[in-house]
């Protein structure tokens, strides 16, 4: 196991809650940097992958991690706002024992390497971060061992060809001295300079 295998996704975690809780009801039916979603959208997708991606770890496999994210656009639970903060510290926690980053385990519906789900459970956590504050005009600066993580996710799976599929848009180019979050970003198929 390497060091990123080992990350700690709370920081992370905690970041999305805190931006989650800025979010005032006004604001859940702005549009967001992903196509097809409000912020309540985006804030009902962040409940089902924390859910999904802490049954990933715990290899608790069933329902929550056989749905393909696309199924339909996620609505927002009515208790969203003690429910989210709960299944991201959740989520954190099951990362958290090495065993979550071993052998087989399955999210969206996909069978893959632990290793290969904790990444993607980072990089949604990242980027999707950026997506909300985005939204609703919050200052975003991520945990950096995340962001690290991310964007070497990010730039494997450009650099894979025809990896990308459905799940990330072309991406958009940035220039190479700009901020690493902005990298990021582009690499996800957002433009960091276009307002939601």
């Amino acid at each position: 196991m390497t060091d990123t295998t080992l990350l700690d996704l709370g920081p992370q975690a905690r970041i999305v809650a805190r931006l989650a809780a800025g979010v005032p009801d006004a604001r859940l039916a702005d549009p967001t940097p992903c196509p097809d979603y409000a912020v309540g959208n985006l804030l009902g997708h962040l409940c089902g992958l924390a859910v999904a991606f802490r049954d990933a770890g715990r290899k608790d496999l069933g329902p929550t991690t056989d749905t393909a994210p696309g199924t339909a656009v996620p609505t927002l639970p009515a208790d969203w706002r003690g429910e989210l903060p709960r299944v991201l510290g959740e989520l954190a926690e099951a990362w958290t024992d090495p065993a979550a980053w071993t052998g087989m385990t399955r999210a969206g519906g996909v069978d893959l390497p632990g290793e290969i789900a904790g990444l993607v459970a980072v990089n949604e956590l990242v980027i999707h971060g950026w997506d909300l504050a985005r939204a609703t005009g919050q200052a975003y600066a991520p945990d950096q061992a995340a962001l690290e993580t991310s964007y070497g996710f990010l730039v494997a799976a450009a650099e894979e060809e025809g990896s990308r599929g459905d799940i990330f848009g072309p991406v958009v180019p940035v220039p190479d001295d700009a901020p690493l979050l902005d990298r990021a970003v582009g690499l996800s198929g957002r433009d960091p300079d276009r307002p939601s």
